[in-house]
Formats: C-alpha cells, structure tokens, sequence
C-alpha cells in the first residue's frame, strides 16, 4: 500500500512537471509570435486587410446566421453516412460466397469515393445530377450538395467500422457460434457492439472534418457561411469576414476535438494501454 501510495506521489509529481513545462514553452512561443509578428514590414497592412475590428462586428452576427445552413445540413447528414457506412462495412465482412457480388460492390464503392475529392463529388453530383431530370424541383443544391457529403463520407467512415469489425477477436465469433447463435445474430449482438465502442474517437474525427467540409456546399449554390463570408469579403473590399467565419469555426470544432481526445484516452485507459513520453 505504501509503495503504491509512492508511486501514485511520483506519478502526480511527474505531472506537475509536465504541465509547468508545457506551459512554459507554450508562454515563450505566444510571446515570441507577439513581439515578432507586430515587427513585419507590411503589418499594419495586413492587420487592416484581415483583422478590421468594425468589419468584424458588423459581418459576426450575419455569418453566424448563415452557419445555421451548415448545421442543418450537418444534422440530416450524419445519420445518412452512418446508415450508409454500416451497411458498407458489413457487407465487405460477409463471408457467404453467394454474397460475394455485394462485397465486390462494397469495395469499389470505397475505391471510388475515397479516390475523388470531396470538393470534385459535390461538383459532379450538384451539377450533373439535376440534369438529368427536366423539372427544377430536382435541382436544389443542398439535396445534391448533402448527397455527395453523404457519399464521400461514408466510403471513409465504413473503413472506420470495418476496421473495427475486424478488431474483434475471432474467439468472439466462435463463442457465439458455439451457443447456437446465426451469423447475422453474432455479428448484430456480439461483434457490431464491441466494434463500434472501439471506433468513436475516429469517428468523432471524421464528424470534426465533416463539419468543416459541409462549407464546399457553397460552391454549388446555397448561401451558407463560406458564402456569405465571400459576399461580405466583396461588400467590404476586405478579408476580415473570412477571419470571422474561421473563429465561428473554431468555437465549433475546437471542443469536438478535445472531446475526440477525451474518447481516445478513455478507451486507451479502459483497454489497459499506456502513453509514453
């Protein structure tokens, strides 16, 4: 017991060090960019051009008014990718041979749409789609723009879950098998819950890049914050709008990042792993 009250005393300690030093360089790196950054030939340029205080204030609430367009379309697109990645991940782990054309599919789904830019999906799909029907119903953006976030994405989150799925032990399977359990029963009831606990910090990830990228919307038409960041851009003559909606963003995925970290150093505790400096 007193051993293991030592070692939690160094353990504390070690801590202690670790964040005074942290902080310490961390305070000399933001004292140095303060010193020297003012010191540039053409700063007060450059603090006119992107760092307008005025500009600021009067472009804040409006972009932050056109950031609710990006949430929506966030909202009605994470439940779609992640029905749309499960049935992808679970159709390349099928091992029914008759089931091989569905995995073949599966995979060049993924080869596919992890190969194109998102940026090259949204104008494929928000341009070329709508054409293919006569009336103008069929050519709103934000559906086409939603689908082509909704397709890229899901090739990337699936190999997250088929990652997962893989993850589990074989032992695990056998000992469903072992009680009488089908294959569809094991996979629902024994590997999809173990699989998909040990994927929610990459996951997390994928939902921070996900938040930023439903800005390409914009290049197809819907007046969302990139856009509107472009039109107050033109309005002002200055790029400080753009250095609001960058803030706008960072309030957003700053605390899903650190909740990201928070998940991974969980699971990495939970799983008995260790970090080492």
């Amino acid at each position: 017991m007193d051993s293991q009250t030592r070692r939690e005393a160094y353990e504390q300690r070690q801590r202690r060090r670790s964040i005074g030093i942290a902080s310490a360089s961390t305070a000399v790196v933001i004292a140095t960019i303060a010193v020297l950054v003012p010191r540039a030939p053409r700063w007060d340029r450059v603090r006119k051009s992107f760092f307008d205080g005025d500009i600021f204030t009067e472009s804040f609430p409006r972009l932050l008014e056109a950031f609710w367009l990006d949430v929506k379309i966030f909202a009605w697109s994470v439940p779609l990718i992640f029905a749309l990645s499960l049935a992808i991940a679970v159709s390349r782990n099928t091992r029914s041979p008759a089931l091989f054309p569905l995995r073949a599919a599966a995979v060049i789904y993924t080869d596919v749409f992890r190969g194109i830019p998102v940026i090259l999906t949204i104008f494929l799909i928000g341009f070329g789609v709508p054409g293919l029907f006569e009336s103008r119903a069929w050519s709103n953006p934000l559906i086409w723009g939603s689908a082509a976030l909704v397709l890229s994405y899901s090739a990337y989150v699936s190999e997250e879950i088929r990652a997962g799925i893989e993850g589990v032990h074989e032992s695990q399977r056998a000992a469903a098998r072992s009680l009488g359990m089908t294959s569809t029963q094991t996979m629902a009831s024994v590997v999809l819950p173990q699989a998909l606990r040990r994927i929610v910090p990459p996951m997390m990830n994928s939902l921070v890049s996900l938040q930023k990228d439903v800005a390409l919307v914009s290049l197809i038409g819907p007046v969302e914050i990139l856009r509107q960041a472009g039109l107050d851009k033109s309005k002002f003559a200055n790029f400080t709008p753009y250095v609001a909606a960058a803030v706008i963003f960072l309030i957003v995925t700053i605390p899903c990042t650190r909740l990201a970290d928070y998940l991974l150093n969980r699971e990495r505790r939970r799983t008995g792993a260790t970090a080492v400096s």
